[in-house]
């Protein structure tokens, strides 16, 4: 049975709390949580056998995640820093976070958070571990340069790319002549939609460069909206963008200060502070929450006791900064929570039953931690060598498949070869280069322009 409190517990230590994971029966839970949804949240847009009863609809759908070559593959795919030394010889900093290891964490946070609501954990983990598949070769660097040379075919969105390769490229369910993808439930479908519209489709107040699936793919996201108000985002949806935020935040920081380009405490330097906050104003959260917030967040976080001041050598300041990220994720969490039921009551809350609420002063401090990682670590880096080599090899792999699309991969070739108009091939040809990872983008450049 699940606990008659939330798996959330606040330990006597001044501003500080713990994030206390139950040890619940794995199929308890399911069945328990499984009564929140009904048998249109468990459709599949292809019809399949019936199965074995000893696992739920959402358990199979996060099995068939775990299983993909897409997640496999993020593995080896940039985060914020790129683990290789260069392009051509893939040896690098191992300890840097990559696709997969990020997608794993957002999965942990998320999967806490939606328990705490009453969500079920499988419909959430799946959406975390689905969350980044479609994001090409070298990271946020690698999207915008294939965004740049798709302008003409509908452009690229990571989260567009994710909706396609669930629904149409990765396979394990063929039907009426075509992939269906995995094939998931529409629930598990749902939660993974950060952005419910097509390009050129964003609501106001939301970036237009951002948008949930490619014109193309209109059918099955149509199916799996039905009845679901325009732009709405489900309560699982809503949980794991949460945890990404939470979780890239806190990681992106501990990860800028063991590779040196963040000061602990350089965020009670004025000038630093000011700079930080101008761009998470610009790059954020618009009016969101204000400069001043933004200001008091910064301050909040390096009063807290927790807080390392400096990384100290060996394990006893790695496991200081250990206790920090998990200090500020416990943090996070406890407080999205505690607002989301006292607004919407303890639940269990699911589907479009509420909206995660994060508090404004608790936004700031995510948004702060964000706007230090990007400022310290990601932009100086868009003019390092390296990542300009990393466009221009976007931009050239894109012209070398173009013009010779019997050198791409059986299956795209396939693809390639099935369809007539020069906008569709163009992405079957964006579908290759954003299955890449780091080190293969580099040999297939190699093998590319070696003949």
């Amino acid at each position: 049975m699940t606990p008659a409190t939330p798996p959330i517990s606040i330990h006597p230590r001044a501003n500080s709390v713990t994030v206390t994971v139950y040890v619940w029966n794995v199929r308890a839970s399911s069945l328990d949580t499984m009564s929140q949804y009904g048998q249109a949240d468990m459709a599949r847009w292809a019809p399949e056998p019936e199965k074995s009863p000893d696992r739920s609809d959402f358990a199979r759908d996060r099995a068939r995640l775990v299983h993909s070559a897409a997640l496999r593959r993020l593995g080896a795919k940039t985060q914020v820093r790129t683990p290789w030394r260069r392009l051509d010889h893939p040896v690098g900093d191992d300890f840097i976070r990559t696709r997969l290891t990020h997608s794993l964490e957002v999965a942990q946070v998320g999967r806490e958070l939606g328990q705490a609501l009453g969500c079920d954990p499988d419909v959430v983990d799946t959406a975390c571990l689905a969350h980044d598949l479609g994001h090409p070769p070298f990271g946020h660097n690698g999207e915008r340069a294939l965004a740049s040379v798709a302008s003409g075919i509908g452009g690229f969105e990571g989260n567009a790319q994710t909706w396609r390769l669930l629904t149409r490229l990765e396979a394990k369910v063929y039907w009426q002549g075509r992939s269906a993808g995995l094939n998931l439930t529409r629930a598990s479908l749902d939660a993974t939609v950060k952005y419910p519209w097509a390009t050129g489709q964003a609501p106001p107040g939301q970036a237009p460069a951002k948008f949930g699936y490619f014109e193309p793919d209109h059918a099955v996201f149509a199916w799996m909206r039905q009845g679901v108000p325009a732009f709405a985002r489900c309560v699982e949806a809503q949980v794991m963008d949460v945890a990404d935020d939470i979780a890239y935040c806190v990681h992106d920081v501990e990860d800028g200060i063991v590779g040196g380009s963040i000061e602990p405490r350089g965020l009670a330097r004025v000038a630093l502070r000011e700079a930080v906050v101008a761009l998470a104003l610009e790059a954020y959260n618009g009016a969101v929450v204000g400069a001043d917030q933004l200001d008091q967040a910064a301050l909040r976080l390096i009063k807290l006791p927790f807080w390392v001041s400096r990384l100290e050598d060996g394990r006893p300041g790695l496991a200081s900064l250990k206790n920090m990220t998990s200090e500020l994720i416990g943090r996070f969490v406890l407080a999205a929570v505690r607002a989301t039921q006292a607004q919407f009551g303890p639940g269990p809350l699911t589907r479009y039953q509420a909206q995660v609420v994060v508090p404004p002063a608790t936004l700031a401090e995510i948004t702060m931690l964000k706007a230090l990682a990007a400022h310290q670590v990601m932009r100086p880096r868009l003019t390092d060598p390296v990542y300009v080599e990393q466009r221009a090899m976007i931009a050239q792999l894109y012209e070398l498949l173009s013009a010779r699309p019997e050198r791409l991969e059986p299956e795209f070739w396939a693809d390639y070869q099935a369809v007539e108009d020069e906008v569709s091939r163009g992405r079957v040809v964006v579908d290759q280069i954003a299955s890449l990872t780091d080190a293969s983008a580099g040999l297939l450049l190699q093998r590319l322009t070696g003949d």
